[in-house]
Parts: structure tokens; sequence; C-alpha cells
């Protein structure tokens, strides 16, 4: 049954929350463009510009991925941070990601910088965020983290040993897959707003299937459906 934020919602948007928070999912989902969203909806009888698409995901996937976080409340206690740089227009920016021990992405930010000072951001982000300290945080030598947690976490021990940080290097791949489908991240902006609902979609729906029987997926999809649809106001 849809919420009443969503009965609201769908008075003032011409199509209901269950094909905007659709089109949300299909290109947040998959390496889909704006346009492949739009074929596939016109496939089921839904007529919508792909740019009307693009509108639907900036204004309602950051709330999305807001509700996804907070229901899946504190991930883990080892925190794995990494950093890599994406282009935006010909410029050099920094994009900061942190996940848990398990692969599940905790947080992004993108920075013009590779800094103390930014490195000092990213963590007060992902206190806010997580509302709690970690037990252990895994970087590289970069020192701009050692820096950083003098000045934020003095408390929490450091590890730098080398491979010890692949989690978070293999993180980046979805990202590069989708920045080079994307044809490269048109802003900073841009950058922030996707891969912050990108983020949280991915650890919603995507699991090592071949770690997994048939059956076992099959309920770990059913539960991810169901989480989707509390978070976006459809159960």
């Amino acid at each position: 049954m849809v919420g009443s934020s969503h009965e609201h919602l769908s008075t003032r948007h011409r199509f209901p929350p269950e094909i905007i928070s659709h089109a949300v999912w299909l290109y947040h989902r998959f390496s889909l463009g704006f346009r492949d969203v739009e074929d596939l909806l016109a496939e089921r009888g839904v007529e919508v510009s792909y740019e009307t698409i693009r509108r639907r995901c900036m204004k309602f996937g950051h709330e999305y991925a807001r509700k996804l976080k907070r229901r899946s409340g504190q991930q883990g206690d080892i925190w794995h941070l990494d950093e890599v740089f994406v282009k935006t227009r010909g410029k050099l920016h920094y994009l900061w990601r942190a996940v848990v021990q398990d692969g599940d992405i905790i947080d992004v930010l993108v920075q013009k910088r590779r800094n103390g000072r930014a490195a000092a951001r990213f963590f007060r982000k992902l206190l806010k965020g997580e509302q709690a300290v970690p037990f252990r945080i895994v970087t590289q030598k970069l020192r701009s983290y050692s820096a950083a947690k003098i000045t934020v976490m003095p408390s929490v021990p450091q590890c730098t040993t080398q491979y010890a940080n692949n989690r978070a290097e293999v993180s980046h791949q979805r990202t590069r897959q989708r920045e080079r489908q994307m044809r490269r991240f048109k802003s900073h902006g841009q950058a922030q707003r996707f891969l912050t609902v990108h983020g949280q979609v991915v650890n919603l729906f995507v699991v090592g299937r071949h770690k997994m029987r048939a059956m076992s997926y099959r309920v770990f999809r059913d539960r991810a459906f169901s989480q989707w649809k509390e978070a976006v106001g459809i159960a």
C-alpha cells in the first residue's frame, strides 16, 4: 500500500510512485542510460521521456538512498578507506570511499583535494552518518589519513599493511564501469549524487551469487525487493 507521503507525491507528478521508484531502481541497479530506461518502460506501456527520468532520479534518488542507509543501521566496525581520482569536464577530483569488512559501502565523498583536511572532512562525514566509532580503520600509507586520524579519531587503530585494503580498492570497479558507461561524470555534484544512491542500491541488491545456492539467492533477492519497497513507500 502506498504511504501517505507518496500519495501526496503522486498528486504532484504525472506518474505514480511505483513507476518513479522503478525508474530510479533500473538506472542505479544496472549499467543503463536514461534512454535505456525510457525504452524499458515503453516496452511495458509507460511512455516517459528520458529527460523526465533524469529529473526524477535527481529528485528522488537521494531520498531513497537516505532511507536505505537509515534502515541498514550500523554496518560494521572495521572501515576500509580508499580514494581514486575522477575527472569532471577535464578537472581532477578525488572520490573518497569507505566500505566495511564484508564490502558494503558506508559512504562516499567527492572532493577537489587529497590532503589531510579532505581526509578529516571525510572522517567526520562517516562518523556523523554511522553515529559510531570504528574498531579499526584500514587505509593506504597516504599521510593524509594519518594526519586526519590524529585530529578526528586518535584512539582508533590504523592498519596500513600491504594488500589489507583490497576490499576498498575492489569496490571502485563498479564506479569505473558506470563512469565509462556515462562517459565520465559531468560535474562534481552529479558524481556525488549518483554515487551516493548507487552505493546504497549496490549494498542492497548486489551479492556474491557464485557463493550461494540458487534458493538462497532468491530468498536474498526477495528480501532486498521488500526492503526497497519499504524505503520508497510502496510496500
